[in-house]
Formats: C-alpha cells, sequence, structure tokens
C-alpha cells in the first residue's frame, strides 16, 4: 500500500477567523456509521484507496480539534497544535486494523496525542525541555500534576516524586527547566480585566469524554437501524402489538387490543410474546 501521510497533509488555516471557520466546517461533518467505517478502512487496507483513507480522515478531523484544545494551556497556537494532531490522525487511518474490533476513534487516540506530545516538546521552549523518553513522560505528568501558581512546596515534590516513581531531584530540575517560560496558571486575584486568558481557562474537560460519546452514540445508533429492521420481518398484526404496548406514547392494554383483534386477551399476550421473541432472535444474529 502507498498510503503517504505527507501526500494528503491537511492545512489548518491561520488566523482566529480562519481557524473558527475550519472548526465550524469539521465539526458539521456527519460521523460515519460502524458499517460504512469497517467497509472504507477494508477497502483502505486491501487496496490502497486514497478517497477511502479521505472519508475516513474527514469524518474525525473534529475529534482532533476536542483533543489539540487540551494542549491549549502550554501557549502554542491552535491551529498549530490540531495540523499535527491531523498528521497523528492519518499515521492512524493508515495503521488502523478494521478486524481487530474497535473503532478508528479509539484507536487514533494515542497517535494524535503522540504528535502533539512531539510538537509541545519541540516548541514550547527554544531550549527543549526533555531530551529523553523519561523525561518526556516527567515533563507532561509534572504539567498536570501543577495545580497552583510558582514553585512545588517540598511536600509537593515529594509526592509527585512518589506517584511518578523519580527521585525529588529529578522533579526539582525539570521544575527549573519549564519555569522559565511557564505561563501563569491563574490570572492574580486584583485582574478583572476580560479580555485577559490564563492556562487554566484553556484547561481539558474531562466531565466527558468524545470518543466515548461517539462509540455509545454510534452503537445506539446502529443498535435502532437493528430493531426497525427486525420490526419489519415481523407479520403486520405482531407489528401494531408491539408498537401499541412499547412504542407508542399513549400504551394500549392487552384487553383494548383483545377488543381490537376479537381474540381473548391471553391470545394477545401470546402473540406479543413471540413478536419479541423474534425480535430478540433477530438482533442476536
Amino acid at each position: 500500500m502507498t498510503f503517504q501521510t505527507q501526500s494528503m497533509a491537511l492545512t489548518v488555516p491561520q488566523g482566529s477567523s480562519s481557524l473558527e471557520a475550519y472548526i465550524h466546517s469539521v465539526t458539521s461533518m456527519n460521523m460515519l456509521d460502524a458499517e460504512t467505517e469497517y467497509e472504507l478502512a477494508k477497502r483502505l487496507q486491501e487496496t490502497g484507496d486514497l478517497q477511502a483513507a479521505k472519508q475516513l480522515i474527514m469524518s474525525h478531523l473534529r475529534f482532533v480539534v476536542h483533543v489539540a484544545k487540551g494542549y491549549a494551556g502550554y501557549g502554542l497556537p491552535q491551529a498549530d497544535l490540531i495540523q499535527e494532531g491531523n498528521i497523528g490522525l492519518m499515521k492512524a487511518v493508515k495503521r488502523f486494523d478494521p478486524d481487530v474490533g474497535v473503532r478508528l476513534v479509539s484507536f487514533a487516540v494515542h497517535w494524535i496525542k503522540a504528535e502533539i506530545h512531539e510538537y509541545v516538546l519541540k516548541n514550547w521552549r527554544i531550549v527543549k525541555v526533555a531530551t529523553t523518553k523519561a523525561q518526556r513522560k516527567l515533563f507532561f505528568n509534572i504539567r498536570k500534576a501543577k495545580t497552583r501558581l510558582g514553585w512545588f512546596s517540598d511536600d509537593e515534590v515529594t509526592m509527585v516524586a512518589e506517584n511518578l516513581g523519580v527521585s525529588k531531584a529529578d522533579v526539582t530540575e525539570m521544575e527549573s527547566r519549564m519555569a522559565a517560560q511557564d505561563p501563569a496558571f491563574d490570572l492574580s486575584s486584583d485582574n478583572d480585566d476580560e479580555h485577559d486568558f490564563a492556562p487554566v481557562h484553556y484547561l481539558e474537560d474531562h466531565s466527558s469524554d468524545l470518543a466515548e460519546n461517539i462509540e455509545n452514540d454510534n452503537w445506539e445508533s446502529n443498535a435502532q437501524g437493528r430493531l426497525l429492521s427486525a420490526i419489519k420481518t415481523l407479520d403486520e398484526r405482531s407489528q401494531h402489538i408491539l408498537r401499541a404496548r412499547w412504542l407508542d406514547d399513549d400504551k394500549t392494554t392487552l384487553q383494548e387490543l383483545a377488543e381490537t383483534y376479537q381474540v381473548s386477551a391471553e391470545r394477545i399476550r401470546q402473540l406479543e410474546k413471540n413478536a419479541m421473541n423474534k425480535l430478540k432472535a433477530c438482533m442476536e444474529a
């Protein structure tokens, strides 16, 4: 397969208005259902179909924007963060195996974050903050551990060192490297300028997981579609009984349906039970 990520690079525009237009554009793109995603991924895997790759990438650009927003506190251009994330997404699409059984949105998280991490480390400081794998891990963990403005107290250094399994000297050294250009985490208490911003305003919202939400929405949509298809396999009377008993806003009683079809309420109950068993079999097939 000759899928080259460089040849499919997506340019994220600079400038606030252009960036807002880009974000609006990618968030308005429809997500792929599981079946379509699988078919496109198989085409790419088996034939190297770049159109299939493009569809997979375009439908997941909104997710890159979401991930990139979590790194806004480093003071780097959001457009560049998104651009790097897009590269990670393309690498993920290239390596995605649809037969493993996971959705692309879950698989791509690692690749998107990896590219953004590299960009942050290379550009957040002219003098590189972290040059080894261990230092990179320490760099990002200390960023997460910082909960207030200023230097860590001795107790905080000890706590971070124990949590990360490193020495106190390692924590102190990394904090020193970061301090020179580490922007204020929050605005001072006497700053009431509504136009001023600090990294605290750009923290990633962990109250919801976009990947999980997308997967849940896709699962619910797929399940609903299968249910409607299964209902269509039933005879007209069984369909009416199920809709009247379970799907309509105003539920109908067994006795009311018995009067409609001129049979006993027990017969309606049997028909309902048989229809439910058929639906269950179709949904599990």
